[in-house]
C-alpha cells in the first residue's frame, strides 16, 4: 500500500473510535461528565473553545433544576366517540397523565358472532399496545381486523382530540 490509502484508513479508524466512544458514553450516561472534562480540557489548550463550551455546561443543571418543581400531571379520563364500523360500534376510553396516554379501553366493540369475538380477542389487545407505544392514533391496521382497526383509530383519536 501506498502512503495515501495508509493515511486514509488511519484516519478512518480514528473516526470510527471517537464514534464509538461518544455512542457508547452516551448510551452509559456518561457523556455530562466526559463533556465536562473536555470542556476544561479544551479551555486550556483552545480558548476559542470555552464560549461554545460554557453555555451548554450551564444550560444543564438549570434544567435539572426546575425540574423537581414541576407539578405532578392531572389524570384525565376521556371517551371517544363511537365509530359505526361494517360489523358494529368501536369506542375506546383514553386515560391522560398530563400528555401521556397511560391507558386505553375498548369499551365497546363488535362482539355479535364467534368470529367477531376471535378476531377481536386477538386485535383489541394489539390495538392497545400499539397505540400505547406510539401515544398517538397513528398506529397500523390490524391484518384480517381492518374494520375494528379503523374504527378504534378513530374513536383513539377522537378522544386525543377532546384532551
Amino acid at each position: 500500500m501506498n502512503n495515501k490509502s495508509w493515511r486514509g484508513t488511519v484516519l478512518f479508524t480514528i473516526i470510527l473510535v471517537v464514534m464509538g466512544a461518544t455512542v457508547g458514553l452516551k448510551l452509559y450516561g456518561v457523556g455530562e461528565q466526559t463533556t465536562a472534562a473536555s470542556s476544561v480540557h479544551a479551555t486550556s489548550t483552545a480558548p476559542s473553545a470555552t464560549p461554545s463550551s460554557t453555555p451548554s455546561a450551564t444550560a444543564t443543571p438549570s434544567a435539572s433544576a426546575s425540574a423537581p418543581a414541576a407539578a405532578p400531571p392531572a389524570t384525565k379520563t376521556v371517551t371517544g366517540t363511537a365509530v359505526d364500523t361494517r360489523y358494529g360500534p368501536v369506542q375506546v376510553k383514553v386515560t391522560f397523565e398530563g400528555t401521556k396516554i397511560t391507558a386505553i379501553d375498548a369499551i365497546q366493540y363488535p362482539t355479535e358472532s364467534g368470529r367477531d369475538q376471535e378476531i377481536n380477542s386477538q386485535a383489541i389487545p394489539m390495538l392497545q399496545q400499539e397505540a400505547m407505544s406510539s401515544q398517538s392514533a397513528k398506529i397500523d391496521t390490524i391484518s384480517g381486523a381492518t374494520y375494528t382497526s379503523e374504527g378504534y383509530i378513530q374513536s383513539l383519536q377522537s378522544a386525543i382530540d377532546q384532551r
